[in-house]
């Protein structure tokens, strides 16, 4: 019992020193426990922050197929670097003939067919039965009515509902003009997971852990606005299923109370912070695997720790969000379950 205490005492420990922060490192430094001045603790940016040095003479610039890193003028800025395999603009520019057709048009055609193979990663995916996620889309695609819409001239955004069973709905979306890809899926799932869940997907990125920040504002804006032309609930669990062909948390670090209404707006917050909580511990429990099937079990040690929580922060909304992400973190940067 005195280990167990210990334990328990030790995550809300983590958690307040967590505070502030927003995406840790998976192994960050011990910090120290005397408080610092504020002026010991701002730095001098280091040289090289503030005066880039320029390639070497004579030396072209290094190029890839990754979107610029730089944000344009007026563009808000989000880590473009995470995007590998940038669709090349002559894929993309026949798609433009195709706004204001219906999805399931589009969906017909070859060339977009098959840019669907280079966006969609190649993994299976637990939609009822399972199936590869492709499949999945083109289920909720195929059959779909809804037009075509190439917003500002610039993001080409697909959607359908037309899923058989389960409520499926899907979107594709892509930047025309950096050649960045991504989808989503919703669905109903009663396979033992959080339900009801929505897997956002693009083969163009691989990373460990992810937040919604990282993803380009455009998309995050399409996505909301996906989310209540097709009555799905905000907030509701959220995956990513990345180029690797995993399945990670896409985090919740949006601040719904910055959103407008302000009214719930905090009770909105905690309730996202206990769906990515709830998340990690499922994709902790299966590996990360697209197509898992496992029911979700509560140990001891979450119990255990939501006893704690309650007794923590009571009734208080900012106290119970705060050590609720900072477990979040403390799930998905702990090494995997044997």
């Amino acid at each position: 019992m005195k280990l167990r205490s210990f334990t328990v005492w030790l995550y809300i420990s983590i958690a307040l020193a967590a505070a502030g922060q927003t995406k840790p490192e998976p192994n960050p430094a011990p910090q120290p426990e005397a408080a610092q001045s504020p002026e010991a603790t701002q730095q001098p940016a280091p040289p090289s922050a503030e005066a880039p040095q320029s390639p070497a003479a004579g030396q072209p610039p290094a190029t890839d197929n990754k979107p610029s890193a730089e944000p344009q003028p007026g563009e808000p800025d989000y880590n473009k670097i995470i995007f590998q395999n940038a669709l090349a603009g002559d894929q993309l520019a026949p798609l433009k003939r195709f706004e204001g057709a219906t999805a399931g048009d589009l969906l017909h055609d070859k060339q977009f067919h098959k840019l669907m193979r280079n966006v969609i990663p190649d993994c299976m995916f637990h939609y009822g039965h399972d199936m590869p996620l492709l499949e999945a889309m083109e289920t909720v695609l195929e059959r779909s009515s809804q037009p075509v819409e190439i917003r500002d001239g610039r993001y080409l955004i697909v959607s359908g509902r037309s899923g058989p069973y389960l409520q499926g709905r899907g979107m594709l979306w892509i930047d025309l003009r950096d050649g960045v890809a991504l989808g989503a899926f919703f669905f109903h799932p009663t396979n033992g997971e959080p339900t009801p869940a929505v897997n956002v997907f693009s083969r163009q990125v691989k990373e460990e852990f992810l937040a919604m920040s990282e993803l380009p504002p455009a998309f995050a804006q399409d996505l909301s606005r996906w989310y209540a032309d097709y009555r799905i609930p905000t907030p509701t669990t959220r995956y990513f299923i990345s180029g690797s062909n995993k399945k990670i948390l896409l985090e919740h670090d949006e601040d719904f109370c910055l959103a407008g209404d302000r009214a719930g707006c905090q009770q909105l917050n905690a309730d996202a912070a206990d769906l990515d909580m709830d998340a990690a511990n499922y994709l902790e429990q299966t590996h990360h695997a697209t197509n898992a099937t496992a029911w979700m079990i509560t140990g001891e040690d979450q119990r255990a720790w939501l006893r704690v929580r309650v007794s923590t922060c009571g009734d208080l909304l900012p106290c119970r969000i705060r050590l609720t992400r900072a477990r979040v973190r403390i799930i998905i940067h702990r090494p995997p379950v044997a």
